[in-house]
């Protein structure tokens, strides 16, 4: 279990925690419930998202649910660092559309003493691990892993199917109209070879 807790008695102590897994199963639900744990222990919290993530609002983070939290849109890693002065905890949703520096910057963020709370999509619709969350499960203190269910058998799904197979664009905006959960192999059905010839994600 991770903690809740950020001060040490003699010094205030960071880390990273990530919460990963497939669309539509609730990783920004628990990130919105772990920001607003702190935010009523009255801990000093800024949240960040994407610029480009606008499927719900163009500010706030919201999640499958409609539940929200204010938050700073950015459009670089190094926008969380600079804007990251004078607060204890930070909240980064949809972290797989950064670019890659966003691992050095979660891991000056924690050498500063901040807790630092990152979720995003672990694998892209093809099944490859995506952007920096690889390196984030790496070096994080804390991992927690969330599931959607299958939308074809109803086990626990750990892939997001993109209906638009044609599409080659890693990074596609979408809901329900573009996604749908699926366990390992309702999407081994879709993608007889998800992980031939794996180089990670470099598409763009």
């Amino acid at each position: 279990m991770f903690l809740e807790n950020t001060i040490h008695p003699n010094k205030r102590r960071g880390w990273i925690e990530v919460i990963c897994g497939s669309m539509f199963s609730g990783k920004t639900e628990e990130l919105i419930r772990r920001l607003r744990r702190a935010t009523f222990a009255k801990q000093r919290v800024e949240i960040f998202k994407p610029a480009i993530d606008v499927r719900y609002d163009e500010e706030n983070v919201v999640s499958h649910d409609s539940n929200s939290i204010r938050s700073t849109p950015v459009e670089s890693s190094q926008s969380i660092l600079l804007l990251s002065s004078d607060v204890e905890v930070v909240g980064i949703d949809e972290a797989q559309f950064f670019d890659n520096e966003l691992v050095n910057v979660c891991n000056e963020l924690a050498n500063q003493g901040i807790r630092v709370i990152v979720a995003g999509l672990d694998m892209d619709y093809r099944g490859f691990p995506f952007g920096p969350i690889p390196a984030l499960l790496a070096t994080a203190e804390y991992v927690t892993k969330v599931h959607a269910i299958c939308m074809k058998c109803g086990n626990l799904a750990n892939h997001s199917h993109r209906f638009d197979a044609a599409n080659s664009s890693l990074v596609v905006l979408g809901e329900t109209e573009s996604y749908q959960p699926l366990c390992r192999d309702c999407f081994y059905e879709f993608n007889p070879l998800p992980y031939s010839g794996m180089k990670g994600s470099k598409d763009k």
